[in-house]
């Protein structure tokens, strides 16, 4: 069985009421994996806007695998220490990874932050030394078009980010760098200028599996609104 951790910050928990992309990727590899798969990881739950908390299970639909790690105001600089256990104990073959924009905007700048990446590589890897990730770039949020030095950031680390797949991609380990969604625009595909609502959620789990599609033949070409 194919086992999918989905790491991310809050684009990827999501919050109460939501599908999620996770969900929206499920559904599509359901209708197009020939094989058996599911989604593994150490959390479950949504984020609570109401109480600020990770306590929420209220899935738009909740009749799928909804384990992740995944936190609201997490980052690369946050799951770094967390991935090894986790791959471990939840023998994870692929990781669905979408890290950054916490970081850049709060803890760490671009090249700390590619550290940071570096670091949990190496520690997935310690943990699964035939483990396979995709990594999103960071989409800019609304604070990118109002902030030029954040902005500058967010371009400088995915430039970093790209460099850092390319050093260390190996046969056995595969790294995979997916494309940033296509046409995903912040005014049609947020509910707040960062979150996704239901169009976003499609496009970033179209990023994911068009990338695993094209890179290792793993399910089929995204459509939109079939998932």
């Amino acid at each position: 069985m194919l086992r999918l951790m989905p790491v991310g910050d809050s684009m990827t928990i999501g919050s109460a009421g939501e599908h999620t992309w996770r969900y929206r990727m499920w559904r599509h590899l359901r209708d197009t994996y020939g094989g058996p798969f599911t989604l593994v990881g150490p959390r479950e739950t949504l984020h609570d806007k109401a109480l600020d908390a990770p306590t929420s299970y209220e899935y738009a639909d909740p009749d799928f695998p909804r384990a992740h790690l995944a936190g609201w105001g997490e980052g690369w600089l946050h799951m770094a220490p967390l991935i090894g256990e986790a791959v471990r104990a939840h023998r994870a073959d692929v990781l669905l990874v979408s890290l950054g924009l916490i970081d850049l905007g709060f803890y760490t700048n671009a090249e700390q932050t590619a550290e940071n990446t570096r670091a949990f590589v190496a520690a997935a890897r310690s943990a699964n030394p035939r483990i396979r990730m995709a990594f999103l770039p960071v989409i800019p949020n609304v604070r990118a078009t109002e902030d030029a030095p954040f902005a500058a950031q967010v371009t400088l680390f995915n430039e970093l980010l790209a460099k850092t797949v390319a050093d260390l991609d190996e046969p056995r380990s595969p790294l995979l760098l997916a494309s940033p969604p296509p046409s995903y625009d912040i005014h049609l595909d947020t509910y707040d200028g960062t979150h996704p609502n239901a169009s976003g959620e499609h496009r970033i789990a179209a990023a994911f599996a068009d990338a695993m599609y094209q890179a290792w033949g793993v399910g089929q070409a995204y459509e939109a609104g079939t998932s």
